[in-house]
């Protein structure tokens, strides 16, 4: 009794970290979620544009540029790598899983380029957390607030953006290409746009990580494509996708219960390298439940034919 009372209390001091930790990382759940969804994109390119986005910000910050700035620029920056991973599928008919290997591959080396080092710290730096005017800077109570209020806007955004004609034409390409293509919709310009969008937000969850633990790390995106499938499978289950807003509130409401749910296995016992594993057991369990529903459904009408 006393060890699950342990557990309990250390679980519920942590909330407030993993709370603020889990909304800054709901934008990657979402840049995950856009091509994987909407476009029909399996992509890769998150686990690159989240330390680009990263990178680009602690070099702008220890530059003495403004935090704005510097998530402006980071957010630009994943955006292009998006637009490039797009490109690279539709110009030179390379499968999309691959041509998001390659970007991922290669903005390694770019980023390491733009800090000139494997890591920076930016302690000190002004930061958008320390504009909440009732809260200390730096603590949870700030992160959650602003973080809370960018995800508020960006879904409330995206939700207006994806019922307009344009958005709908999006959504089209993702449905069927062929047929959005013979309705006059420019496939190569939804198709680089989405995409792009997608690695923006991935990138601007970078550049908030990046200000929020005060440094930047060329391997900080590392596994977070993994993390980001098995928060947005958790959404999709909770909140389901059958809607526009559901798709765009499962992101969110994944990465929330995703991260308090490792917090949850941390504070009980588990080692942190088995996160990996059960995280990759997780998601092959959620992806296979589908067909496994579908085999027991069809069970009962083979034995029926049998008969």
């Amino acid at each position: 009794m006393s060890f699950i009372q342990d557990v309990l209390t250390s679980f519920v001091a942590i909330i407030p970290v993993t709370l603020a930790q889990s909304l800054i990382l709901a934008f990657v759940v979402l840049g995950i979620m856009i091509p994987f969804r909407m476009l029909n994109f399996p992509d890769l390119t998150s686990e690159g544009a989240f330390p680009l986005g990263g990178c680009v910000c602690g070099v702008l910050l220890a530059a003495g540029a403004s935090p704005l700035t510097a998530i402006a620029v980071a957010v630009a920056a994943g955006f292009v790598a998006g637009c490039c991973t797009a490109f690279i599928h539709l110009r030179f008919r390379i499968h999309t899983l691959l041509a998001g290997i390659l970007m991922m591959t290669m903005l390694y080396s770019i980023n390491l380029r733009i800090m000139g080092k494997s890591n920076l710290s930016v302690f000190g730096s002004p930061t958008v957390f320390d504009w909440v005017p009732f809260a200390r800077p730096g603590f949870p109570v700030s992160k959650i607030v602003v973080a809370g209020l960018l995800a508020l806007l960006v879904f409330l955004a995206l939700y207006m953006f994806f019922r307009t004609e344009k958005g709908t034409a999006v959504r089209a390409v993702g449905a069927n290409p062929d047929m959005a293509e013979a309705q006059g919709i420019n496939v190569w310009a939804a198709t680089i746009g989405g995409v792009g969008l997608a690695s923006a937000f991935s990138a601007s969850s970078g550049a908030l990580m990046v200000q929020s633990q005060g440094f930047a790390d060329v391997n900080m995106g590392l596994g977070i494509l993994i993390n980001g499938l098995a928060a947005l499978m958790i959404g999709e289950a909770v909140v389901g996708k059958q809607t526009v807003w559901r798709q765009l509130l499962a992101p969110f409401a994944g990465a929330i219960i995703y991260y308090q749910l490792v917090s949850f296995c941390l504070a009980a016992g588990m080692p942190p390298p088995d996160l990996k594993l059960a995280t990759g057991l997780f998601v092959l369990a959620m992806l296979a439940l589908p067909s496994l529903k579908r085999s027991r459904g069809s069970a009962p009408a083979r034995e029926a034919i049998r008969e």
